[in-house]
């Protein structure tokens, strides 16, 4: 098995992807431990903790969308925030003309 590894290991190519692969990795994981900055994180834990109200919306909501409300990290927040700027920019692009020519 170790003989494979080595070999794996000798070939330049196999030796980048894997090496790519391992820091796009890592970066996820970093991504998911850098909390939002924008966000008062004692007093979202302390309304999700309640019952009744906020709390059991949050829950839902975190429900539907299949992710921790309570934890809202950078990468956290999935591809909702991509999809809600990219039907922005489509709006915008029919109003605003530059930006209308830098889509084109």
């Amino acid at each position: 098995m170790w003989e494979k590894v080595k070999v794996i290991w000798k070939i330049p190519e196999l030796r980048t992807k894997i090496g790519l692969t391992l820091l796009m990795l890592a970066i996820y994981r970093i991504g998911f431990q850098i909390q939002v900055p924008i966000l008062d994180h004692a007093r979202l834990a302390q309304e999700a903790s309640q019952k009744g109200g906020v709390g059991d919306m949050l829950e839902q909501v975190a429900m539907l969308s299949a992710s921790r409300l309570r934890d809202v990290t950078i990468f956290g927040l999935g591809i909702m925030p991509y999809i809600s700027a990219s039907i922005i920019f489509q709006l915008l692009g029919s109003v605003y003309p530059p930006l209308e020519q830098l889509q084109k």
